[in-house]
Order: C-alpha cells, then sequence, then structure tokens
C-alpha cells in the first residue's frame, strides 16, 4: 500500500470538540493578524443571513491516513488565525497526512511553493482561476501572470497546474474565450513540466471536456471539487481522470454526485476540503479545514457500502499515483 506521508507528533485534538488551533480564544483572528492582505471568507451567508464562524468540532480519527487533495490555507475563515504548521498538525491527529496547497492567482501559487518547501507534509499546485483569468485577460495582464507561473512550475515540490478550468457561474459570455484561452495555457504548462492539472469546473462541463479533447492534456487530470453526474463520471473513467470529492458530496441534495460516485473508478477516487469552503454535512456552511475530511472519508464509504479503512487505502493509493512521494 502506497501510504500518506507519516504525521508529525500531532496535535492533542479530541474528538467532538474543536481543536485547540480553531477555539478562537486561543488564537484570536485580530486586526495585525488580517494585516498581510490574506482573503478572508465573509461571515454572510448567500443568502443574506449570518453564518455560524465557529470551527466544527473534530472527527474520530482515520486509522489509514489519507491526503487532503485541494486546500487553501492562506485563505482565512471564522475568527482565528491558524498557523501552517498547526493546521497540518491538527490534521495529522485525525489522519490526514499531507495536503495539496492550491494557488489560485500569482501570489497565492508563490505561497504554495513557500509552504511546501518548508514543510513535507505539503505539496504545491499553481495557477490562475479562471475568474482571475478572465480580469486580468480583459486588463492585459493575463500573458504577464503566465510567464510568472511558468518561473514557478518547474519547482520540484509543484506536482500540479490548477485550479485551472472554467467557470460559467461566475463569469459571464464575455469572459469566457478568456478562460478557454488561459485553460490552454495551463494545460500547456503542465504537459512542458510533466505536472498534473486540477481542473475547477463549474457550469462547464461540455466545454471541459472538449478541450481535454483537443488540447495537449497532461498524463494526470484531476476534476477539483467533482460536481459531474454519473455520466460526467463515466468519461473520467473512459479517459484515466481523477475525481475529487469534497464536501458537498455529503450534502442533502446531492443525489447526482453520490451516482457519480458510485459508478466512479475506485481507482480514480481523491478526496479534498476546498477549504475553507464547502464543509460536510452535517457542518455546511461553517469554516472548513483539513481536519474535517473524516466526515467526507465517511459519508463516502456509506454511499459506496465500503469499509472506511479500505476506502482510505485507496484513496492514498491514488494521491501517490498522481502526485508522487511528498518525500521526493
Amino acid at each position: 500500500m502506497c501510504s500518506s506521508p507519516d504525521a508529525n507528533t500531532p496535535e492533542a485534538v479530541t474528538a467532538g470538540a474543536t481543536p485547540p488551533a480553531y477555539r478562537a480564544e486561543e488564537a484570536p483572528l485580530d486586526a495585525a493578524a488580517t494585516a498581510d492582505g490574506a482573503p478572508r471568507r465573509a461571515a454572510t451567508a448567500a443568502h443574506g443571513g449570518k453564518r455560524d464562524t465557529s470551527y466544527p468540532p473534530a472527527p474520530e480519527p482515520l486509522a489509514v491516513p489519507v491526503v487532503d487533495n485541494h486546500t487553501h490555507l492562506d485563505f482565512r475563515d471564522g475568527e482565528v488565525n491558524v498557523s501552517v504548521a498547526r493546521a497540518l498538525d491538527t490534521a495529522n491527529a485525525v489522519g490526514v497526512g499531507g495536503i495539496i496547497q492550491v494557488g489560485c492567482d500569482v501570489e497565492s501559487s508563490r505561497f504554495a511553493v513557500a509552504t511546501a518547501e518548508a514543510d513535507e507534509r505539503v505539496l504545491a499546485a499553481v495557477a490562475i482561476h479562471p475568474n482571475d483569468a478572465a480580469v486580468l485577460a480583459a486588463r492585459g495582464e493575463l500573458d504577464a501572470a503566465l510567464a510568472d507561473l511558468a518561473e514557478l512550475a518547474p519547482h520540484p515540490r509543484v506536482r500540479a497546474v490548477g485550479e485551472t478550468g472554467l467557470d460559467y457561474f461566475r463569469t459571464g459570455e464575455e469572459g469566457r474565450p478568456a478562460q478557454q484561452d488561459s485553460f490552454r495555457a495551463h494545460l500547456e504548462l503542465a504537459v512542458a513540466h510533466g505536472k498534473a492539472v486540477q481542473i475547477h469546473d463549474r457550469d462547464a462541463h461540455d466545454d471541459i471536456v472538449r478541450i481535454l479533447g483537443q488540447a495537449p492534456v497532461p498524463d494526470v487530470v484531476v476534476f477539483h471539487c467533482f460536481s459531474g453526474d454519473a455520466e460526467l463520471a463515466r468519461i473520467c473513467n473512459a479517459n484515466g481522470w481523477y475525481m475529487s470529492f469534497s464536501g458537498t458530496v455529503t450534502f442533502k441534495n446531492s443525489d447526482g454526485l453520490r451516482e457519480a460516485l458510485a459508478v466512479a473508478d475506485p481507482s480514480l477516487v481523491l478526496v479534498e476540503t476546498d477549504a475553507p469552503f464547502l464543509t460536510p454535512h452535517p457542518y455546511r456552511g461553517r469554516p472548513n479545514a483539513s481536519y474535517l475530511i473524516p466526515y467526507t472519508v465517511r459519508s463516502m464509504a456509506g454511499t459506496l457500502e465500503a469499509e472506511v479503512d479500505v476506502l482510505c487505502s485507496r484513496i492514498a493509493e491514488n494521491t501517490t499515483a498522481a502526485y508522487g512521494s511528498f518525500r521526493a
């Protein structure tokens, strides 16, 4: 079995209680903590109500470690300021042995590389988010941003180009050509440097599949936060594309996602948080973090009628196949 990276000395975490690192009284997010310009999720929910911004209780640990395939440690949420080390220690304590830290712009991509250099439990992905690509293109700045990425991509701790792709939910018709051009450029970058690609696909399944069928494609393609149905899962199966499931697969209204998971090739299944977003049920809407992955994994095991340890072993093997060793 290919395992996740070994955990360091674990943070003292008790199942059913919010981990110490995520308690507002122990690590408050004050004005000084936000002065570095790190983005922060709004406290107001999309429907206009006030969110519960406290972090959820820790789950029971997983016996077989897995990796969080996609997270954003530089994007803060809630009322706490959690260091990278403490976030990783807390995740380790519940059986999440490592993370892929994902960039959305040049600044966050540089953060991802620096974090992966500093801690062997982290691998990096670098990219311009599709929504940002449309904005940068309109300003005439996309080519320069892509050139900056080209300097980061060869780094040995960078194992993926992403998150790239298409987002037709937040970007209108006028921005779609720029998103598609950026997506193709990211695919070319991944191929040139032998990296995986992590795809952001929102309301754009057909065009994602079309472009993947036309452009040079890297050996490893990962649909981050898989949002398709069983038909898209079968297309992924046929092409050997990985499907990374987030907390959305646990939501009560996500029957289509669970149907996709049920038909997904087990050798192509990964798990992620997309933290601080997409917190799994029953804590939907509250801040998310890597330590909450066991809730998602156990829900996935229930859908698949699989033993949790067996599913974790498979996910760990798949992650190593996709990205290589954390220690390489």
